[in-house]
């Protein structure tokens, strides 16, 4: 399994971005997307979560209303577009792919990552 987020940069605060995270190696519709995100000298903590069917979402409450996640199984494409970004969503953002169903948790080791994108908001 690889997944290749990309979509991270430098935006002013009340900004939107668009996250996106490319996956091969699986049969994409089987998996739970995720987003996740790591500030400096903070632990990695959930953002987001879609169900494999694209049915089912989740967000984390500092999120909430501001930014969605999408997932398309045709293009085997994650997506998480965020607007009113503030200068405490500054972090490196990841995508994880798992069979299990974390509700608000952080995908384990043993579940497949991708290198992160940087996403940074100037206030």
């Amino acid at each position: 399994v690889q997944l290749q987020a990309s979509g991270g940069g430098l935006v002013q605060a009340g900004g939107s971005l668009r996250l996106s995270c490319a996956a091969s190696g699986l049969t994409f519709s089987n998996y739970n997307m995720y987003w996740l995100r790591q500030a400096p000298e903070k632990e990695r903590e959930f953002v987001a979560a879609v169900s494999g069917s694209g049915a089912f979402t989740r967000y984390a409450d500092s999120v909430k209303g501001r930014f969605t996640i999408s997932k398309d199984n045709a293009k085997n494409m994650v997506y998480l577009q965020m607007h009113s970004l503030k200068s405490e969503d500054t972090a490196v953002y990841y995508c994880a792919a798992s069979r299990r169903w974390y509700t608000f948790g952080v995908p384990r080791d043993d579940d497949s990552w991708g290198r992160g994108t940087l996403v940074t908001v100037s206030s």
